[in-house]
């Protein structure tokens, strides 16, 4: 610890701080709590969409997966990637066009049934707190490392700093600490490429060549194989990760903060490119990591490899760079975490309690309150969640929520927009078959039990082969919501008919 890294992280903390003051003066609806009034441009929801998406995984997780794990490592940046395209073309038009502050919103546009709600509110909540737990893992490694003190602590000071923007600022300061986060994410991310590449003399030939015997697995660093070695894995992780993202509660509720669908198309232009460029550098920070931080330095910081990244900076441009990408790193979580919760405790206090529990009858300060409740009920019991987590790679605990999204949701999703038959008994089925069967698998796999001490969270022989379930509970999700269409006999195709018009025009008004 020094006056350095403590200057720029009181300097970021203040800054979020002073974003959340302004925004709490024009937090005074619950549309302003929920989608910032729906008044950012397309632009600046893109930067906030990437701010939001970049997350403690993406630049600390996969800068050490890719160290730890060379060619497979960066599997999760291809698949963070790519996921954005099924974003692009199937989800994020109807989505706008259909919801209102929710999910749950967009699905009941056809069905207006407090069941179908209720399983979309639920399946939110469980992935926005697995998610979260990512977060505050990194969160907690890294501020364990900087100044030295208990995990617990640590995690305890984020869900805190979390639980202030989300209560007295809403969406609107969510949304502005993601700009400015993404901003001095993107600014770090070069600076560090730039350095490793500086080192290479910019031969990007030399790079892979060199980084071949920077590790102790020679050759093989550069092959895939080296931690997925069954390809019914790799496939099953690269599933949950290129159709998870357009299933992602907080990514999703991001479509609502603008006005329209055509602002909401020029959002995820804006953040793919934003992305894009990001995970492509990620393969520098993983590559830099690996050859001038060395595998046993980044292990010994963090067994998950998360401190890949600042302890790159550190090597490369010393104290201040160190300081200040921790502390970027630092308001990568924050806004993330941030975003989580109030997704969490908008599908609880929207849907739940304002549309189920108060069947839409709800006032403004009760919905406010409901949702201020729900923010601190979601942060302690991720805060709780986190503690038992410590020493679990970022990347692949995000790759298990991602999963849950896939899953579950986006199966709802695309046959509520593009299947006529649909209806209430395949929604309910399939957001319940999608999540119950992920959180099962999980619950049975690798990532929870191995016979090796210290592998993962209990001791014994898993049941489940998968370390990610997604190639078995991705298709039971729209078996799911499959069989229970068929099964029921329920159909109404004019309401269908309402709803493709909203879903490709917009128009939400009978002539």
């Amino acid at each position: 610890m020094s006056a350095t890294v403590i200057i720029l992280f009181l300097a970021i903390v203040l800054l979020t701080l002073v974003i959340t003051f302004f925004a709490a003066k024009h937090t005074k609806t619950t549309g302003d709590f929920y989608t910032a009034g729906g008044g950012l441009k397309g632009w600046q929801n893109g930067i906030a969409i990437s701010g939001d998406y970049l997350s403690a995984a993406s630049f600390l997780g996969i800068a050490g997966a890719i160290a730890l794990n060379g060619f497979d490592g960066f599997f999760y940046s291809i698949g963070f990637l790519i996921a954005y395209l099924v974003v692009m073309f199937l989800v994020a038009e109807p989505l706008r066009n259909l919801g209102k502050y929710t999910l749950a919103d967009m699905i009941n546009s056809r069905f207006d049934a407090k069941k179908v709600r209720g399983a979309a509110a639920l399946s939110t909540i469980t992935i926005s707190i697995f998610y979260m737990i990512a977060q505050l893992v990194g969160a907690g490694a890294l501020i364990q490392l900087l100044f030295g003190i208990d995990y617990w602590i640590a995690v305890l000071i984020v869900g805190v700093m979390m639980t202030i923007y989300v209560l007295f600022g809403g969406m609107i300061a969510t949304s502005w600490v993601q700009i400015t986060k993404a901003v001095l994410l993107m600014a770090g991310m070069v600076v560090i490429s730039f350095l490793v590449l500086w080192e290479y003399n910019f031969n990007l030939g030399t790079m892979f060549s060199e980084v071949k015997t920077a590790t102790s697995h020679g050759a093989a660093y550069l092959e895939p194989g080296l931690k997925y070695t069954q390809p019914l894995s790799t496939i099953s992780l690269m599933l949950a990760l290129v159709l998870g993202t357009a299933g992602l509660p907080h990514i999703l509720m991001r479509f609502f903060t603008v006005k329209d669908a055509k602002s909401a198309r020029s959002s995820v232009v804006s953040a793919t490119w934003i992305i894009g460029i990001f995970y492509i550098l990620t393969l520098f920070l993983g590559f830099g990591a690996a050859a001038f931080v060395g595998d046993s330095k980044i292990i010994a910081a963090n067994a998950g490899g998360n401190m890949a990244a600042p302890l790159l900076a550190e090597a490369l441009g010393g104290e201040f760079l160190f300081a200040f990408i921790s502390a970027v790193a630092f308001a990568t979580i924050l806004a993330v975490v941030a975003g989580l919760v109030l997704s969490g405790a908008s599908a609880f206090a929207h849907d739940l309690y304002g549309e189920i529990f108060k069947k839409g009858k709800a006032t403004e300060k009760q919905q406010m309150l409901a949702a201020r409740y729900a923010a601190l009920g979601v942060s302690v019991l991720s805060i709780v969640l986190a503690l038992f987590t410590q020493y679990m790679n970022v990347a692949f605990l995000v790759s298990l929520a991602f999963c849950m999204a896939a899953s579950a949701n986006l199966p709802v999703i695309l046959y509520t927009v593009y299947w006529k038959r649909f209806n209430t008994a395949g929604a309910v089925t399939a957001i319940l078959s999608g999540l119950i069967s992920a959180l099962v698998l999980v619950s049975m796999s690798p990532s929870v039990f191995s016979p090796v001490e210290g592998a993962a969270l209990f001791i014994g022989n898993p049941i489940f082969p998968l370390d990610n379930p997604a190639l078995v509970s991705v298709p039971l999700g729209f078996l799911g919501g499959y069989i229970g269409t068929v099964i029921s006999k329920e159909s109404n195709p004019v309401r269908y008919a309402e709803v493709k018009v909203k879903a490709n025009t917009g128009f939400r008004e009978q002539a």
